[in-house]
């Protein structure tokens, strides 16, 4: 449902309630109740229920029979599982983004990386680093591919949140040689070492994930 004159679409409760994921606001096990979102943004159930509809299909919320919506809670082993996905799919959506990025795309991960590399604050890393690795992906045009390189960073959010909070500044620097790495990668076009690189970063994440179990202990 798009926005209509009888008040707020499923489009902007999405992007209100996926902004409140994604930002950390809503947390992993929290309730989501139609009633409370619909009355804060003046909206009607309807448009609440499609845009949790689309949250799902994003891996943003999950539905339980007599519960209602909430956002998903994974367990250690789950998130251990979901960057093994990740460490398989993204390195084949860089390999066929590679050869369609061309000389534009290649500054403006130069200019991402550089803000990334200037930056001290955790959300907006968050945020650049997002937008480093989904360019690097840009010219991938294989839509499930993408679906669920997408669906699959949605899922651990939360999770990289908290890694990313405990290790601080004293980590960035691997951060920004592995992208370094990438980057040198991609701008040479070179297959192999991209999807080494790349593959071993998100690896590198996954290893050092798991040394941190508090990271996964609920509220």
């Amino acid at each position: 449902m798009s926005e209509t004159s009888s008040g707020i679409g499923s489009t902007r409760v999405a992007a209100y309630l996926r902004e409140a994921i994604l930002g950390g606001e809503l947390r992993p096990g929290d309730r989501i109740r139609q009633e409370e979102v619909a009355e804060r943004l003046g909206a009607s159930r309807l448009p609440v229920r499609e845009a949790l509809r689309m949250l799902e299909a994003e891996g943003l919320t999950e539905h339980e029979a007599h519960k209602g919506a909430r956002v998903p809670r994974l367990s250690q082993h789950e998130v251990d599982v979901i960057y093994q996905m990740r460490e398989r799919l993204e390195p084949l959506a860089l390999v066929e983004s590679l050869p369609r990025l061309n000389a534009a795309d290649h500054e403006r991960l130069e200019e991402v990386q550089q803000r990334i590399e200037d930056n001290d604050d955790l959300e907006k890393f968050l945020d650049l680093d997002r937008e480093f690795h989904m360019l690097t992906y840009s010219g991938c045009d294989i839509d499930p591919l993408m679906t669920n390189v997408a669906r699959l960073w949605n899922s651990t959010q939360h999770y990289r949140r908290t890694y990313v909070a405990l290790g601080g500044r004293n980590r960035m620097w691997v951060v920004n040689s592995e992208h370094r790495l990438i980057l040198d990668a991609v701008v040479r076009r070179d297959v192999q070492d991209a999807e080494r690189y790349l593959g071993g970063h998100i690896r590198r994440t996954r290893i050092e994930l798991a040394q941190h179990p508090e990271v996964f202990a609920g509220p």
